[in-house]
């Protein structure tokens, strides 16, 4: 079936500025609020949120098999279950609904006044009910920077890397939708020169550059997903702060890996870019050497073309971007990592989520982290207002943004923006 919203030439009758991330050829998912209070289903075109619950009800998607209630729920898990055909079915009509060649509901008033609404007066929640969340590290710019500064350069890789995206499993009960502020961790650490712990607030909160990608029902219990497959199970992609607490990580993830540093709090943007949209963007990943075993081969172009950057904006200081990156550095695909995922049998369901890892460029000004950035405080960066940064201080607000853009179209993901506010009170 022919992606038909991916048209480059095609225009909206709803007003899209050239630097907009949400043309016609995008059309995101997202779920968001109402002014009356009324959580839907929706996408994006320009500076406009358009709800597909009410598209639905006044039978603009007619044709096309959808249950009744599938866009007017507070989650796109039901509709992500529905798979890739009816995916592109429903993203194709609403480019032809909102084509500037349709007067349907362009003339429509009535319609129109119940459809559209403009996104200051709509509040975004979290895009799907995220039951599992996996965060990877295949970044081998970021693996080499961490190896370097904690072990040696000679050993900066350690030797399962280079054969397995190395990842974990995280916790999905603190994943929050841009816009909502976290608060500096609590947590046992070991000050420098010390060999007993302490338990109080994080010294050195950190940001990480990530991605993630949403999965659909991809299989049972005890099977796997070929590689071949794998993509036909992502439903789409977010741009993904995984915050981190570095002094509680050095204390605890040995023997074990990453625990209470990594899991109060990550931040994604609220719409999901879907794979059809990011089409046009593919790109070949990184020569891997050695050769990945079989079950991790794969041929053609798997890597995508997203810029990335990451600024910081203190409270009273203007905002100033610190790094800017590519996804297409990862060294690791995200077809790979689901076909690794699901090799022992692991089952993955809708609304799933699955992080890149840290996204580290080959250059300093390209590291995805204020660890990488600041090569662990020992050059610290100097923001417009003259303060320095070796970590994130309270009050700052970290923002990530990121797009991919050829020579006919820009499609992109908006920002994740969240500001880290001081340590909770211990409660005794």
């Amino acid at each position: 079936m022919p992606i038909t919203a991916n048209n480059p030439n095609r225009k909206s009758w709803l007003e899209v500025t050239s630097d907009s991330d949400f043309p016609i050829q995008n059309i995101p998912f997202g779920v968001f609020l109402t002014k009356e209070n009324i959580v839907t289903v929706g996408t994006r075109i320009g500076n406009f949120a358009i709800d597909l619950g009410a598209l639905q009800q006044l039978n603009y998607f007619e044709g096309i098999d959808l249950t009744d209630d599938v866009f007017m729920q507070d989650t796109l898990n039901d509709f992500i279950s529905d798979g890739k055909k009816t995916w592109r079915l429903v993203r194709n009509r609403i480019a032809d609904i909102f084509d500037t060649k349709n007067p349907k509901l362009k003339d429509n008033k009535k319609h129109r006044d119940i459809v559209i609404f403009k996104m200051e007066d709509v509040e975004m929640q979290l895009p799907v009910y995220i039951g599992d969340y996996t965060d990877f590290f295949s970044s081998k710019e970021h693996a080499t920077n961490t190896g370097t500064m904690f072990r040696d350069p000679e050993n900066a890789l350690l030797p399962n890397w280079l054969h397995i995206p190395v990842g974990y499993h995280g916790r999905s009960s603190t994943i929050v939708p841009s816009g909502i502020p976290v608060h500096r961790p609590n947590g046992q650490t070991v000050p420098n020169g010390e060999t007993i712990p302490v338990f109080g607030p994080s010294k050195l909160v950190d940001f990480e550059l990530e991605t993630a990608f949403i999965t659909t029902d991809a299989n049972i219990m005890g099977e796997n997903i070929p590689i071949n497959e794998a993509e036909e199970y992502i439903f789409g992609m977010v741009l993904l702060n995984d915050w981190s607490a570095r002094d509680i990580q050095k204390w605890e993830y040995i023997p074990l890996g990453p625990f209470l540093a990594k899991n109060f709090a990550s931040s994604i943007s609220p719409w999901i870019v879907t794979m059809d949209a990011l089409e046009p963007f593919r790109v070949a990943s990184p020569k891997q050497e050695p050769t990945p075993l079989p079950y991790l081969q794969q041929k053609g172009n798997h890597a995508f073309d997203i810029n990335l950057e990451v600024a910081i904006q203190p409270e009273k200081a203007e905002i100033q971007v610190i790094s800017r990156s590519n996804f297409k550095y990862m060294y690791w695909t995200m077809s790979q990592q689901l076909a690794h995922h699901t090799s022992n049998g692991c089952r993955v369901n809708s609304g799933d989520m699955m992080g890149s890892g840290t996204i580290s460029g080959p250059t300093p000004d390209s590291y995805g982290s204020m660890l990488e950035l600041t090569w662990g405080g020992k050059n610290p960066i100097v923001l417009s207002d003259g303060s320095e940064r070796k970590f994130i201080n309270d009050g700052d607000t970290v923002i990530m943004k990121g797009y991919c853009q050829n020579d006919t179209v820009r499609i992109g993901f908006g920002e994740v923006s969240s500001k880290l506010l001081p340590a909770n009170k211990m409660k005794k």
